[in-house]
């Protein structure tokens, strides 16, 4: 059995959500949190090492909520996101006080990660299938001898991704006839109004999107030596750094993709699932996300 790890964000401030701590938030029969749904689709698809990227000032809680439950059932590390651990002797001369993004997030796994690996969302329910066919891919398909890095992701379809209670950020995906990423497009305040997905790009214009558009909701299946290339990517994002951008731009990992996609120094394959996303984007999201594990667990699947 070939080893692949787990690798869940839960550094996020969750600044939409409105207080306290959203990946933590109890929203099963007996306080299960959305974390608890992933884990178990992905140890069940075959995945056997959790690592948590966190905070150190919600390592206490987070311990006690989840870490010490799933240090139980499987092998667990953490790793912590901090403005001020920065590569290659980089300082945070800018006094930044948010998360780098989540580029940065997923380099903090570099010193416990010798494997191929999925990267999720903390906040984020995926579904089975996505973790099913990531693993088999990562486990059947992907070739570590390819000149270009073997990635894939899980691709959503963009009306099955929407909260009913603001806009959300997702990667809007432009794939060709062999299901190969083409293009990854940072987008955001994506919501449905008045029959139509509207949204923002980067240069905050709006613009309109078609609701079956594939986007990546960061599920990624990725080989170990991308961390490397993070690693460099962050180094030189922080050297081309300006004052005014300092506390708000981000090192994302949709946006370096799309860089290698271009730089032609990756494949990415997408694996088009065809669940339902959910999660807590925002406070009032929690009860939709309720009824759902409740119908979830209704008709048998948990």
């Amino acid at each position: 059995m070939k080893n692949i790890t787990l690798v869940i964000m839960a550094a996020g401030i969750g600044s939409r959500f409105g207080g306290g701590i959203k990946q933590l938030e109890p929203v099963g029969p007996n306080g299960e949190i959305i974390m608890d749904y992933s884990i178990h689709d992905a140890l069940e698809a075959g995945c056997n090492k959790v690592v948590f990227i966190i905070r150190r000032d919600i390592e206490k809680d987070f311990k006690e909520i989840i870490g010490r439950r799933i240090e139980k059932l499987v092998p667990v590390e953490y790793v912590y996101q901090s403005v001020d651990e920065l590569p290659a002797g980089k300082k945070n001369i800018w006094n930044r006080t948010k998360p780098w993004g989540t580029g940065q997030a997923v380099l903090c796994v570099k010193d416990v990660v010798k494997e191929p690996f999925m990267v999720i969302n903390a906040d984020d329910y995926y579904g089975k299938e996505a973790f099913q066919k990531l693993y088999h891919y990562m486990t059947t398909q992907m070739d570590a001898s390819k000149p270009v890095f073997d990635i894939c992701m899980a691709g959503f379809i963009l009306s099955n991704t929407l909260s009913e209670n603001g806009g959300v950020t997702r990667g809007i995906c432009e794939v060709d006839s062999q299901n190969h990423l083409q293009r990854v497009i940072e987008t955001y305040d994506i919501q449905k109004r008045d029959g139509m997905i509207s949204a923002r790009n980067e240069e905050k214009q709006k613009i309109t999107l078609q609701p079956d558009q594939h986007v990546s909701m960061n599920m990624w299946g990725l080989p170990p030596q991308f961390l490397d290339v993070l690693e460099s990517g962050f180094v030189e994002f922080l050297d081309n750094l300006d004052e005014k951008d300092a506390e708000k731009k981000e090192y994302l990992l949709p946006k370096i993709i799309d860089k290698l996609l271009a730089e032609k120094r990756t494949e990415v394959t997408l694996l088009e699932t065809p669940d339902k996303w959910f999660g807590v984007t925002y406070k009032e999201d929690k009860p939709l996300v309720v009824e759902a594990i409740r119908g979830l667990i209704e008709t048998g699947v948990y």
